[in-house]
């Protein structure tokens, strides 16, 4: 059976995606650091049929990373697809020149240093399937092309600087398919209720990452199944 671990799978894109990893027949692990939702979101997979564990994950703790990889290794011998799907925006950023660094510093801990850390912690299981998958949730916020607008821009700094990671993780791991991902605007606490898009339109192209698209397709930035601009 494919296995697949989805960060910050309590709520939003990332409960969306493992229920469709697990609707496709994929054994989801839903990683969250809110054990109770954590824990609700698994038993909800189960009770449609799927297959789902909880595992307790806090992305910006490199302790939790490393005891989550310790108890994943007792349920499962392997992985085959990591969502790094984990990420916050902090209330106050809403300025370049106003950010604290602890703001900037707090934001970049979770987003992308945590997509970093539990890429590198699951490393040795993605290694043992025989197609491991990476797929980074970013943001178009991220892109530079174009150029920023103003909006959040140390969560779009996290992303951009994710996106970084993905290309890094990409030559470093050429056995594997790393991927970054723009969901776009989905309604969901983050995005919240004038987003443009459901959660379930947020989540098409991370599924099709992990269990349709071509294994060749690797370092890549896409948004609705299609490459677009860093």
């Amino acid at each position: 059976m494919k296995t697949a671990l989805v960060t910050g799978a309590n709520k939003g894109i990332g409960r969306e995606v493992a229920r469709q990893l697990a609707a496709k027949g994929f054994y989801v692990f839903v990683g969250a650091r809110n054990r109770k939702a954590g824990g609700k979101a698994a038993d909800e997979i189960g009770k449609h049929g799927g297959k789902a564990a909880f595992l307790e994950l806090d992305v910006s703790d490199e302790s939790s990373v490393t005891a989550a990889s310790r108890e994943f290794s007792k349920l499962a011998d392997h992985l085959d697809v990591l969502v790094n799907n984990a990420g916050i925006i902090v209330d106050g950023d809403d300025g370049i020149l106003k950010i604290s660094d602890e703001l900037l510093r707090e934001t970049l801990e979770t987003n992308t240093l945590g997509a970093l850390r539990v890429t590198r912690a699951f490393a040795s299981l993605l290694a043992k399937s025989k197609a491991p998958r990476v797929i980074n949730v970013s943001s178009g916020g991220g892109q530079l092309t174009g150029g920023a607008d103003g909006w959040a821009p140390g969560y779009c700094i996290s992303k951009t600087a994710l996106n970084g990671v993905t290309s890094q993780l990409a030559a470093a791991l050429p056995k594997f398919a790393v991927n970054s991902v723009c969901p776009g605007w989905v309604r969901t606490d983050m995005g919240g209720s004038n987003a443009t898009r459901s959660v379930k339109e947020g989540a098409d192209t991370i599924v099709w990452l992990a269990a349709d698209a071509p294994q060749s397709l690797t370092g890549k930035f896409l948004r609705d199944r299609k490459e677009i601009p860093w």
